[in-house]
């Protein structure tokens, strides 16, 4: 086999090339990594609302919060089921509560998007025991108040504390909260009471959804037969998990394929790229190519020294272009979640993982594009090499 050391001179030596080659790897890659890192970045948005010992409770048929409707007596059954955890006080911990979507305006832009309003009992903060009101405090029973995700506060006209937004035509609502939850999906709702906004959509029999803890997380088979058994109720049972996995499924997916067309469109323009570096590099080497080949070296190893160089050219532009990309998670986003279709505010999250696969993509992509080049230079005639043709 040809010296490795060999092959990283040679990259060494055709500095300006090898750069210019390693850079559109990089950005390939860095389009790559971005990506992966955004469709994680909606899945561990949405995934942090998850419990395993709660079940979200839907009307039967329907795919979100926003198409479903249970009416009151039903709700009152379904958190009043044995499996259903009891408080201190003997209540259920249970919450029932209803979800629209308004328009608003936009700041910094003259657009306008879809943004969740969530209509809560003074119970929902203590049943999510990771949220808490950042600024200012929580809504009082019964009030138009309101408090607002700290994802989206300020980015849409009076979703600023102490300011105020139509929630319907002449009902407004104040801002006297932030909520904070680590970044999860509930940072990107307006919480108002839950009673004022079923009054405001004429929705005052019935409410989007309910969730119950369970006395156990493996209580949740038995409370979904009997849920889902009992023809009255009509509803579907999840776990909080796979319902939130669920939910983020479609948006995570649609921009994963779209960014991923994205960057295998862009891949062949960089493996055509290292390939007219490498056939560049085996024109000039020719001789050195014949010398190697009378010095005894078969034709696979002049093969494997070329592909060598072309992988380990990709590789650097690879760690590079991840590299990159994992400035990313300092980049807060927004996008329209399908399953609600109002805006969500996520980050970038690059995981081991990603940065894994942007490697083998760069290494797949030097493997490709070096193999025409060095299939050219294994064929390359001795004694033609040596003089230099």
């Amino acid at each position: 086999m040809v010296p490795l050391s060999y092959s990283v001179r040679n990259l060494r030596v055709r500095a300006t090339t090898t750069a210019a080659t390693a850079l559109g790897v990089a950005m390939v890659v860095f389009v790559f990594a971005a990506v992966l890192m955004l469709a994680q970045g909606i899945k561990r948005t949405m995934g942090r609302n998850g419990a395993d010992d709660v079940a979200v409770v839907l009307r039967d048929g329907s795919d979100g919060e926003m198409a479903s409707d249970i009416d009151l007596p039903a709700a009152n059954l379904i958190t009043n089921a044995p499996e259903v955890r009891r408080r201190p006080d003997g209540r259920p911990d249970a919450v029932a509560e209803t979800m629209v979507v308004i328009i608003l305006d936009k700041l910094g832009t003259d657009g306008v998007s879809n943004v969740a309003v969530r209509g809560v009992t003074e119970d929902a903060l203590a049943f999510r025991p990771t949220m808490r009101i950042g600024e200012g405090r929580a809504l009082r029973p019964g009030s138009d108040e309101c408090v607002v995700g700290r994802s989206i506060a300020g980015r849409f006209r009076g979703l600023a504390l102490g300011q105020s937004f139509e929630v319907k035509k002449n009902r407004r609502l104040t801002v006297v909260g932030i909520l904070d939850d680590n970044g999860s999906a509930y940072e990107s709702e307006v919480w108002a009471d839950r009673d004022t906004l079923r009054s405001a959509f004429g929705r005052a029999a019935s409410v989007s959804s309910v969730r119950v803890r369970l006395t156990g997380a493996g209580r949740f088979a038995s409370l979904r037969t009997a849920l889902e058994s009992n023809r009255q109720l009509q509803v579907d049972v999840k776990r909080e998990t796979q319902f939130y996995d669920e939910q983020s499924q479609g948006t995570a997916t649609f921009i994963q394929a779209i960014g991923l067309l994205v960057a295998v469109f862009f891949s062949f323009g960089a493996m055509i790229g290292a390939m007219i570096t490498m056939h560049a590099a085996v024109a000039a080497r020719q001789r050195e190519i014949g010398t190697l080949r009378a010095l005894g070296f078969s034709k696979l190893s002049i093969l494997a020294s070329f592909l060598f160089e072309s992988v380990v050219l990709s590789l650097l532009g690879g760690a590079v272009g991840a590299l990159a990309a994992t400035a990313m998670r300092f980049v807060h986003l927004s996008i329209v979640n399908f399953a609600t279709w109002s805006e969500i505010v996520f980050e970038f999250t690059p995981t081991p993982g990603i940065l894994a696969s942007s490697l083998v993509f760069a290494g797949v992509m030097g493997l490709f594009g070096g193999m025409f080049p060095a299939v050219r230079a294994a064929r390359i005639d001795i004694l033609e090499a040596l003089r230099g043709a």
